[in-house]
């Protein structure tokens, strides 16, 4: 049985879906909500999620941008949806 490593995978393509008009989903430095901010991310905004984890009762996401591929953090599962 072939195993990647985790690192190396990937759950697929999401997009930021459910943010509040006027609003920006947080990307984080880390899984919760005392890390800091590194960017704000709008509707619409294409995703990688690496891996998830369950910190608290919020499921935090390893993401980086689709198109800025060495921008990474982490989001809220909450406001990702299937791309």
């Amino acid at each position: 049985m072939d195993v990647k490593p985790a690192a190396a995978a990937s759950l697929g393509t999401y997009e930021v879906f459910g943010v509040e008009d006027g609003d920006m989903l947080k990307m984080r430095s880390g899984p919760g909500t005392g890390f800091n901010v590194i960017v704000g991310l709008p509707n619409g905004t294409a995703l990688r999620v690496h891996s998830c984890e369950q910190t608290g009762g919020t499921r935090w996401c390893r993401v980086s941008l689709e198109r800025a591929r060495k921008l990474k953090g982490y989001v809220s599962w909450a406001y990702l949806r299937k791309n």
